[in-house]
């Protein structure tokens, strides 16, 4: 190999290498560059996901203090326990679950006992007969005005028909 080949290996060695370190000077500074964008990117992310959990928060909390308070209109009204309360009679009166709601826990306990028994004795071929009471009383319910519901079942508190 002669003198100029390998002066001429050196010159173009010594422009990789320089080409290659301009790249690398570069690729530093732009991925300083993507490192800030993408930093700063993320800070905003992270307070923009802070401010929706923070409305999701107040969204939930209001949602639970007016679910709340219809929760007590609703049970705290005698209306509403007749409609509820003849509603569930009619539905699920074989467990009693009317009767839990007048606050006869005695009956309610007897129902659903009983029906339960029902079904395991016979294999739930009787168990509808504690379910026929349930929808007579729920008829019954339904029928009578509130003034005498309230009367009779609430205050009253009578227990059976």
């Amino acid at each position: 190999m002669s003198i100029s080949a390998l002066f001429l290996i050196a010159l173009e060695f010594k422009k990789q290498l320089t080409i290659e370190t301009m790249s690398e000077e570069t690729n530093e500074d732009l991925g300083d560059d993507l490192k800030d964008k993408a930093k700063k990117m993320a800070d905003e992310a992270s307070e923009k996901a802070g401010e929706f959990a923070d409305d999701v928060k107040d969204s939930a909390k209001e949602f639970s203090d007016s679910a709340k308070e219809e929760w007590n209109k609703v049970t705290n009204s005698t209306d509403n326990k007749k409609m509820l309360a003849g509603l569930l009679a009619i539905f699920l009166g074989a467990f009693g679950i009317h009767k839990f709601i007048l606050g006869y826990t005695k009956e309610g306990v007897i129902m659903l006992v009983a029906t339960v028994i029902l079904m395991i004795v016979t294999c739930g071929v009787f168990g509808w007969v504690v379910g026929i009471v349930g929808v007579i009383e729920g008829i019954m319910y339904l029928t009578k005005s509130d003034e005498e519901f309230y009367n009779t079942y609430q205050a009253g508190k009578k227990p059976w028909f």
